[in-house]
């Protein structure tokens, strides 16, 4: 069995939801009443988007590469973000790293692939929605991306931050997501949305895709089943 190291913390609700599907997914396959070794540094979530925020990804770099070596060290066979957001780097610590690293944004795109879904949306924070790293990973399977307009994203940034990864779950925001995603479905003839930040599942469910009538993509549960395919 390997041993997964989490680089956490960003946020901390994501990381436990992580923690928890790990373990339950992994126990669906093996029956045998084990559980799995789990790694996890908790960085600061406050001090990375700082780097995000003055654009400096060298100290983003350093930051999260440290953690690599910190989970590397206490014996982790491979490592990943659990967070769509730090993976703006996520190139340059795979290619620094001594262990391998598992994408959630490769992921997901093989999702997509596996579904034959043509034209996803993304929802995530700003720098998900405009890094440009989902969209590179995406154009090598010649899928385009649609994101919000900016006042959309703008409000669906804030609303991550000040809400979300605080578990602050309020019906008026849920709504606005709701109506921009609808809109997306409109006028971007969307056929899928990437929930692409690990807060979103946390309002965003399986019924409201159902309402909807597109599928959403749960970058956290994509991106475990991955992780404890490369456990088993």
């Amino acid at each position: 069995m390997k041993k997964p190291g989490i680089i956490g913390g960003i946020g901390p609700e994501a990381t436990v939801e992580y923690y928890h599907l790990i373990n339950t997914k992994y126990r669906d396959i093996i029956t045998d009443g084990s559980y799995p070794e789990i790694l996890i540094h908790s960085i600061d979530m406050t001090r990375m988007i700082g780097y995000l925020g003055k654009n400096d990804m060298e100290g983003l770099v350093t930051y999260l590469g440290a953690a690599v070596n910190s989970l590397t060290a206490a014996g982790a066979d491979f490592a990943l973000l659990a967070s769509n957001t730090p993976h703006v780097v996520f190139d340059r610590l795979a290619e620094e790293a001594s262990i391998p690293m598992i994408s959630i944004v490769e992921a997901t795109r093989d999702e997509v692939i596996k579904r034959g879904l043509k034209k996803p949306g993304l929802l995530g924070t700003r720098f998900t929605m405009t890094g440009g790293f989902y969209q590179d990973v995406f154009s090598q399977a010649t899928l385009d991306i649609s994101i919000p307009a900016e006042t959309e994203r703008d409000y669906i940034h804030d609303k991550i931050f000040s809400e979300l990864v605080f578990a602050n779950i309020k019906s008026e925001t849920k709504d606005e997501f709701i109506r921009i995603i609808k809109r997306m479905q409109k006028d971007d003839g969307i056929d899928s949305i990437i929930l692409g930040c690990t807060e979103l599942p946390l309002i965003l469910f399986p019924e409201d895709s159902a309402a909807i009538g597109i599928p959403f993509l749960n970058t956290t549960e994509i991106h475990v089943d991955r992780i404890v395919a490369e456990i088993t």
